[in-house]
């Protein structure tokens, strides 16, 4: 098949190219800006566009299919030809769903923890040989790609993004796949550009459990009240299969997990992490993974890219990154982190980077969601707030929003960067919580730092 992809330097959708050139397709692809680490993978497989821009001469009647990302705009110059032409368009998750039409689709969804159980679920196949196609939003230790597409694999496990689908498609790309197997974490509101209230937000989750194909599943969390109601609500006719936190210790900075044969040490920690764990464990087992092999195979899990990782340790200090940047996974990680050290002072530093985090209604969404650090620190910067057309955020806004008296807050990087890298770390945890990277703070200096 001959495949164009318009804006192929996504994360998403240059992962999709990889996965079809390494299938056997030709492919092509258009972008007006790509960066790394998107850049180099697609240059190293030949799929880098000579020149960055829209060129309509790449759209012909020889294509098979358009696959469409949400950096486009409406008016893609490639777009209107392809339109033109009458030429097969596909949103990223529609051609996943074409792909994967014949296969037994698992999907996870929630607000949150959906990338870290996809990636617990592949990290316990690929450690007992379990062959799956897959789409992982995350890259994953021991995988070439976030996306592995084949003819020949039964299952394909898809993380369910609730994000719209494409610029010509509104809905939200998990309403797409027709799950036969399905998760549901958490529900906690996002989005707000696109899902102005939260009964719209909660709406797009019950359209997801009436998706799933009937006399398929539904593994929910059950300590989500949310979720609970959204999975009791549908009168879909599936099986409805509710998992909780499992019982864990925290002894001198280890997580030990509770199992039929014993405590045993595991890589994550975080009661929301115990709780991924749980919901992957029983994704595994509908698969064909029996408890025990769950177990010796998730002892050796580490986490998903940007999740928790640790960046520097030292004897009595230890920094990590988060991708938390929402009130509910600001709050978990916080506090995950906290109980994992509760003897260090946490310092907790979190980046408003994001749309929803500089409308001053969702700000409030934030109350409470950095009481579990001992310091707790606000940066953003004003510029961001101008990039996205929105109205200027004050100190003040976001002090009140927190409601917590103690909070700094930097709008300037170099102020921000400063605090952070002439500290004393003694004792302490420095936890960076962020989607973007802290107005480019340099990492790797925190290894000179930490003591």
């Amino acid at each position: 098949m001959n495949i164009h992809f318009i804006a192929i330097g996504g994360s998403a959708m240059h992962n999709l190219a990889l996965a079809l050139k390494h299938k056997g397709y030709t492919i092509t692809g258009s972008d007006d800006v790509i960066f790394e680490p998107s850049r180099s993978r697609l240059a190293t497989k030949g799929l880098l566009p000579e020149e960055f821009g829209w060129f309509t001469e790449k759209i012909h009647i020889g294509l098979d299919a358009i696959v469409l990302g949400m950096h486009a705009k409406a008016d893609n110059p490639e777009l209107l030809k392809a339109q033109e032409l009458g030429l097969t368009i596909y949103s990223y998750p529609e051609f996943l769903y074409e792909q994967s039409k014949n296969k037994t689709r698992v999907v996870i969804g929630g607000s949150h923890g959906k990338t870290t159980i996809t990636s617990m679920i592949l990290h316990v196949l690929k450690y007992h040989d379990i062959a799956v196609d897959y789409m992982v939003g995350a890259q994953l230790d021991g995988f070439d790609r976030m996306v592995h597409l084949t003819e020949e694999n039964d299952f394909i496990v898809l993380e369910g993004d609730e994000y719209l689908s494409s610029p010509i498609d509104r809905r939200p790309k998990f309403h797409l796949y027709k799950p036969n197997i399905a998760l549901l974490s958490g529900i906690a509101w996002d989005h707000i550009n696109v899902f102005p209230t939260f009964e719209n937000y909660l709406e797009q989750f019950s359209i997801f459990v009436d998706s799933i194909v009937k006399g398929g599943s539904i593994t929910y969390n059950e300590e989500d009240e949310e979720v609970k109601k959204v999975v009791m609500a549908s009168e879909n006719a599936i099986r409805k299969l509710p998992y909780s936190t499992p019982e864990y210790s925290v002894e001198n900075g280890e997580t030990l997990l509770e199992t039929p044969e014993g405590p045993m040490p595991i890589e994550v920690f975080g009661k929301h992490n115990l709780s991924n764990l749980a919901g992957a464990k029983w994704i595994c087992q509908n698969m064909g993974v029996d408890e025990e092999d769950f177990y010796e195979a998730i002892a050796s899990f580490k986490g998903a890219s940007k999740r928790l990782e640790k960046i520097a340790e030292g004897k009595t200090s230890i920094a990590y990154k988060d991708f938390a940047h929402s009130p509910s996974k600001v709050a978990a990680t916080t506090k995950a982190v906290k109980e994992q050290f509760p003897d260090r002072k946490l310092l907790a530093c979190l980046e408003l980077h994001t749309y929803s985090s500089f409308n001053p209604e969702f700000l409030k969404e934030y109350k409470g969601a950095l009481d579990a650090a001992d310091e707790a620190v606000i940066f953003y910067l004003p510029e961001s707030v101008a990039i996205k057309k929105l109205k200027e955020v004050s100190p003040a806004q976001i002090s009140e929003a927190f409601e917590r008296n103690d909070l700094k807050i930097f709008t300037d990087a170099e102020s921000f960067h400063g605090f952070i890298e002439n500290r004393h770390y003694k004792n302490s945890t420095l936890l960076l919580m962020s989607s973007g990277n802290y107005g480019g703070l340099d990492l790797k200096k925190l290894n000179s730092l930490v003591d």
